[in-house]
Order: C-alpha cells, then structure tokens, then sequence
C-alpha cells in the first residue's frame, strides 16, 4: 500500500497496514544545530556544506539523501511568510528586527528575544502600530512553494505538508507584549487582547488567502504552531484560553478549510491535555509533539482519552529518552509507544519536537531502525 493510502487510514482512524513516519515533514518535526549533519555521517552520507543562520522560526529544508535512505513518508513545502514592507532591520549576522518590531538576538543555537515592541503600549499605541503589509509578499516566492508542491503531489507517492506561513496568536502576543506583560492583560486588560488578536487575525487571513489558494490543491496537511502550555500546565486557564485564544484560532482554521482540503495539523509544547477537546472543536485535526514527559500527555493516557477523535503526531521524547538513555531503552520505548498510538490508527511517528544537537545519534539511528520494523 502506498503512503497516501495510508495517511488516509490514520486519519480516518483506521488500522493501518503499517507504520507512517515522519521527519521534516513541518517545521516542528525537523532538526536543530549540526544533529542532521551527524546523522547523515552515521548513514554513510557526506553532508552539504551550509553555513547559514536562519532566521527565528524558519526551518531549512532536511537532505533528501537522508530522508530517503530513513524511508521518510512525508515532505515539507513552503515556509513562514516575512512581507518586505514591514519593521525588518537587519542590524549584524547575529541580530536583527523581524517584521513585526520584535528584537532577536542569536546565542549560538537559538534566535533570543532582546526587545518586545508593545511592551507597556496603551491600545491607542496598539491601534496605531503599524504591522507587516501582506500585499508586499513576492507571488513568485509563494509560486516557487507551488512549483515544489506539484511536483511533489504529482510525481511521487510522498505524503505533502505546507509549513505554517503565519505565527499563531497567543504566542505572537507573548513576543511582542514579553510574556509577563501578555499574560497580565488577558486578566487585566481583555480589551487590549481583543484588539491585537482582531488584527493579527485580519494579517493571518489576508496570508494564507493568496498561501493556500496557491498550494491547497497539492498538500495533504499543513502545519500552525501556538504554543499553548508549559511542561506542568497550560499558560492560561482553558476558561480563559475559551473566551480569549479559541474564537481567533477557530476562525483562522474555518478559513483555511475553506482553500484547502488538507488536514490541519496545530503544534503546542507542553501539557495540552485540558485543551484537547477545544482544540478538536476548532478543527485541529493532527496534534503535534506529544511531548511524554509533560504532564498527562503519556502516550497511554492520550490514546485512551482522545485516540478516537484526533491524529497523535510525535511522542518520542526528546528531553530525556534520546539524549540519555541506552540503546535498549529507546528501543523499549519507542516500541511501546508505536503499539499503544498506532493500534486503530490515529499515529503518525515522529521525535517530540525537533531534533537538537544533543541527541545521541546512535540513539537515533535506533528509534528509526526501530519504527522500521512496523512499517
């Protein structure tokens, strides 16, 4: 059976005839630092230089010598959309403003937040501050993600998803106030919230309008992320998240639906669980990591909860199990969660998140060796 048929098995919650994997499929199932460069060593591949530093939130594309020789089902198209007319400045190699006003300091590995723009900002400063122009977006950059995608949807069996052009809004309120300073008016000042949502919903529907009326016809899934909660708990209570957070996320999602009939896949770090519900009734259709070692977001628990209502994306555990443990254990455990997740469906495998440089690399090679075996 082909991997199409086959993600159609799982996300209609079938038992599939076997096992769908993962890598670089969206922006948040790839590889950080050199960790693909050392995995491409150990299966024999010579990597292609590239010393780029990309910027906050864009992912480069993984080598496809290496997903081929791991049998990787997935491919990943488009990126995160940054409009030229908009606050960008680049001030050296290891700084620069974004299009929305926030300052980003580079630490070696990861983009820092330096400088939020709207912290302390009344909502008349709110009102007035200018956002990125999405009518200043090159169509030939958004054709050259079509061109791939076609090609892709045409000329191979690959399983296609469009990576996330625009941020989500929780998180970009965070970013942009501090999170200190966010998370305070959502009690203090919903009024403020509302505002800034309503417009980062108005840029977020302007972009994907022209992204995925582009590549709707060629992609199987596409990606959001919004990071919702910490390890122990979620940022904000789900009654909160219920009156603020869900309206705009629900609306963007009813929009994409509309241009496209890919499947929607939403990424939150953390523990999620008591958002789960509200997220299915907002349309998310795959949930992605699956982060085991947070609060009640055990593979079991998940799957006995929700295995019948929502696709579990991830779930091999990147804090602890593959960094530190020995080949055995990853082994165990890499099997206990394929055969508690896949069983019915539902499970698409992949690593809790991005892979980081400090991932054992032999034990990498043993979580793919392994989820081989159920393929």
């Amino acid at each position: 059976m082909n991997r199409r048929k086959r993600f159609e098995q799982v996300m209609n919650h079938q038992q599939p005839d076997g096992l769908l994997v993962d890598l670089g499929g969206c922006p948040l199932s790839s590889m950080e630092g050199n960790s693909d460069k050392k995995l491409m060593e150990a299966l024999g591949i010579t990597p292609e230089k590239d010393d780029r530093v990309y910027r906050f939130g864009d992912v480069r594309q993984l080598d496809e010598r290496m997903l081929k020789a791991l049998d990787i089902d997935t491919r990943s198209v488009g990126d995160l959309l940054h409009p030229p007319e908009s606050h960008f400045r680049q001030i050296s190699d290891t700084e620069y403003i974004d299009e929305w006003g926030i300052h980003f300091r580079f630490t070696g590995l990861y983009w820092e937040i330096v400088e939020s723009p709207l912290q302390d900002a009344t909502l008349e400063e709110l009102q007035q501050y200018r956002f990125p122009d999405p009518d200043s977006i090159d169509p030939r950059l958004i054709q050259s993600y079509v061109d791939r995608a076609r090609y892709l949807y045409e000329e191979t069996d690959y399983v296609v998803c469009a990576n996330h052009p625009v941020y989500g809004v929780f998180e970009l309120g965070c970013w942009m106030c501090g999170f200190e300073d966010f998370l305070y008016r959502m009690l203090a000042e919903p009024e403020f919230v509302h505002c800034f949502f309503t417009r980062v919903l108005d840029y977020q529907l302007r972009v994907i309008d022209m992204y995925y009326k582009a590549l709707g016809p060629y992609i199987h899934y596409t990606s959001s992320g919004d990071d919702f909660a910490t390890q122990t708990t979620t940022f904000i209570s789900p009654k909160l998240f219920r009156e603020l957070v869900k309206p705009y996320f629900k609306e963007r999602i009813r929009v994409t639906k509309q241009l496209t009939q890919a499947k929607f896949l939403h990424h939150s770090c953390g523990s999620v669980y008591s958002l789960i519900d509200d997220l299915v009734d907002c349309g998310v259709e795959i949930l992605n990591p699956i982060q085991p070692k947070a609060a009640n977001m055990e593979p079991w628990r998940l799957k006995k909860s929700f295995g019948d209502r929502i696709v579990f994306h991830g779930g091999i555990d990147t804090q602890e199990l593959l960094p530190f443990a020995s080949r055995e254990q990853v082994e165990q455990v890499v099997s206990e969660t394929i055969e508690t997740m896949n069983k019915d469906g539902g499970y698409i495998f992949a690593a809790a998140h991005n892979i980081q440089p400090d991932v054992n690399v032999e034990n990498l090679m043993t979580m793919f060796e392994t989820a081989k075996k159920y393929k």
